[in-house]
C-alpha cells in the first residue's frame, strides 16, 4: 500500500508517530537536495546533494539514507508559482511522490517551497561563502534545509 501524501502539515503530523527523524527534499531537474532533522524535530540539517540519474536510482539512494537515519517521514519542496498555480515543475513533483509514496511506508507532506533558493543564496552569502561555484555545491541540501525547516517550526506551533 502507498504511503500517504499530504498536502497540510497538520494532518501529516497527526499521521507521523511522536519521535523520528524526518527528511526534507528539493526537488530540482538535476539535483536533489537532502536535509534532515533530529528525533525531536527541532533542527534540520543540510545532509547531501544528490546527482540525479533516473527514477530508480535517485529514489534507491534516498531510500538509503533513509534507513540509515530511521527516517519516519519526508516533506518535499512544492514549486508552486507565485501565483499559488501548480506549473509543470509541480505537476513533475508530484508525480515523483507518487512513484516514490509506492515504494516506501512513511507519509509524505509538500512544503511551499517558494523562494527557498534566493533564501539560501542570501543566507550562504551572508555566512561569507562568496564564491558562486562553492555555493552551487551546497545551495540545494541548503534549500532542503530550509523546506525542512519551515514544516517543522510550523509543526511546533501547531502542537501537533
Amino acid at each position: 500500500m502507498p504511503a500517504a501524501v499530504f498536502d497540510e502539515v497538520e494532518a501529516f503530523a497527526r499521521a507521523l508517530p511522536a519521535r523520528g527523524a524526518l527528511v526534507g527534499l528539493d526537488l530540482g531537474t538535476k539535483t536533489i537536495g537532502v536535509a534532515v532533522s533530529d528525533v525531536t524535530r527541532l533542527v534540520a540539517t543540510p545532509l547531501e546533494t544528490i546527482r540525479r540519474v533516473k527514477f530508480t536510482p535517485d529514489v534507491e539512494r534516498l531510500e538509503s539514507i533513509m534507513a540509515e537515519r530511521d527516517i519516519v517521514g519526508v516533506v518535499i519542496g512544492l514549486p508552486l508559482n507565485m501565483d499559488d498555480s501548480e506549473g509543470p515543475r509541480a505537476q513533475s513533483t508530484r508525480a515523483f511522490v507518487r512513484e516514490f509514496a509506492k515504494r516506501i511506508s512513511a507519509p509524505f507532506c509538500f512544503w511551499d517551497e517558494r523562494l527557498s533558493t534566493d533564501w539560501s543564496h542570501d543566507h550562504l552569502i551572508a555566512q561569507g561563502m562568496k564564491s558562486p561555484t562553492a555555493r552551487a555545491e551546497v545551495i540545494d541540501r541548503v534549500a532542503a534545509s530550509h523546506i525542512l525547516q519551515g514544516a517543522l517550526d510550523r509543526m511546533r506551533a501547531l502542537k501537533v
